[in-house]
C-alpha cells in the first residue's frame, strides 16, 4: 500500500478523487494510490449473534488449578438419542480427565470454598485470587498434611485481609467457613509461621464504618469515633487490644459524647467481643 500526498495526476496533471478504497484520476483515469485495509469490525453481524461478538475467552485467573485454560464440552438441543448419550459420555469422561492427581482434586475444593468465601464476606477479586494463590504455596510447602482443606481456605482469605490491611475479624470469617475456629487458627499459624506471612495489626478505624452502619449512628457520631481511634493510635493507649474492639469501645465513646442511645451490649456484639473486651478499650481511651 502506497501513502500518495498528492492532489493532481502525475500524469496528466487532472484532478483526484478518492473512493472507498483507491485514489483515481478523473481525467486519464489512472489509479495514483490504494487502500485495501478494512477498518472496521472483524465480525459479521448476523441475526442470532448480536449479543456476543467476542472473540476471547475469559482471563487468566488464580482462582481457578487450571488458570481458567480449560475446556467443556457444551450442551445442545439438537442432539437426539445415541448422540445425546455418546456426548454425556464424553463429557464425563472429559471431567475425570481434568483432574489428573488428588493435590488438583483437593485444590479444586479449596478454591471453590474460597470464591464463596469471598462472596459470603464481600471482598474484592484481588483478595480471592491472592488467597487462591496463598493456598497453592500452602500446598506446595506441604502444610496441608494431617490438616482441614476447610480450615485452610478460610485461614487463606483471612490472612490475605490481615496482610492488606482489610477489616475482617476471625468471627465473622469462621461465621460463614465451613471450618470452626481451632481449624483457622491452626492453618493460620502454619502458614503464619512456614511461609513468613507479613501482618501486622489492622488499624481500627479500617472497623469503624462497618460498624456504624451496622448499628445506624449518625454520620458526626462516626467521625468523632475515628477520630478517638486516631488519637488512640498515635498515643498507643489502646496497643496489644483487639482493633474490633477499640473500633466499638470509640463508637461507644462517641455516642455516649453526642447523647447518642447506643448501649455497650449492642457495640460489643456488633463488634464480635464481650461488654468486658469493650469496657476495658473504653478506659484506654481515657
Amino acid at each position: 500500500m502506497s501513502q500518495s500526498t498528492a492532489t493532481t495526476c502525475p500524469e496528466c496533471a487532472g484532478s483526484l478523487e478518492r473512493d472507498s478504497h483507491e485514489m483515481v484520476c478523473t481525467d486519464c483515469g489512472l489509479v495514483v494510490d490504494t487502500d485495501r485495509l478494512d477498518r472496521g469490525p472483524e465480525w459479521r453481524s448476523f441475526a442470532d449473534d448480536d449479543r456476543n461478538r467476542e472473540r476471547v475467552g475469559a482471563p487468566l485467573t488464580r482462582s481457578r488449578h487450571d488458570r481458567g485454560l480449560s475446556t467443556e464440552i457444551g450442551y445442545s438441543s439438537r442432539l437426539t438419542g445415541r448422540k445425546r448419550r455418546q456426548f454425556a459420555r464424553l463429557r464425563r469422561q472429559h471431567s475425570r480427565a481434568n483432574v489428573a492427581s488428588k493435590a488438583e482434586r483437593n485444590q479444586i475444593y479449596a478454591f471453590t470454598e474460597i470464591r464463596r468465601l469471598v462472596s459470603s464476606l464481600s471482598l474484592t477479586y484481588s483478595v480471592r485470587d491472592q488467597a487462591c494463590a496463598l493456598f497453592d504455596s500452602a500446598q506446595t510447602e506441604g502444610l496441608l498434611r494431617g490438616r482441614s482443606l476447610e480450615g485452610f481456605a478460610a485461614a487463606a482469605v483471612y490472612a490475605v485481609c490481615r496482610t492488606n490491611g482489610v477489616a475482617r475479624t476471625v468471627d465473622e470469617t469462621v461465621a460463614v467457613a465451613r471450618a470452626d475456629e481451632n481449624e483457622l487458627h491452626a492453618a493460620y499459624a502454619a502458614m503464619n509461621r512456614d511461609l513468613g506471612l507479613r501482618t501486622g495489626p489492622i488499624d481500627a478505624r479500617e472497623y469503624i464504618p462497618r460498624f456504624a452502619t451496622e448499628l445506624d449512628v449518625p454520620r458526626a457520631v462516626e467521625r468523632r469515633a475515628t477520630t478517638l481511634a486516631a488519637g488512640a493510635a498515635e498515643t498507643g493507649s489502646t496497643g496489644g487490644r483487639k482493633p474490633s474492639g477499640v473500633a466499638a469501645a470509640c463508637l461507644y465513646a462517641a455516642a455516649r459524647e453526642a447523647d447518642h442511645p447506643l448501649t455497650q451490649r449492642r457495640a460489643a456484639d456488633a463488634a464480635g467481643v464481650t461488654p468486658a473486651t469493650l469496657r476495658n478499650a473504653y478506659y484506654a481511651l481515657d
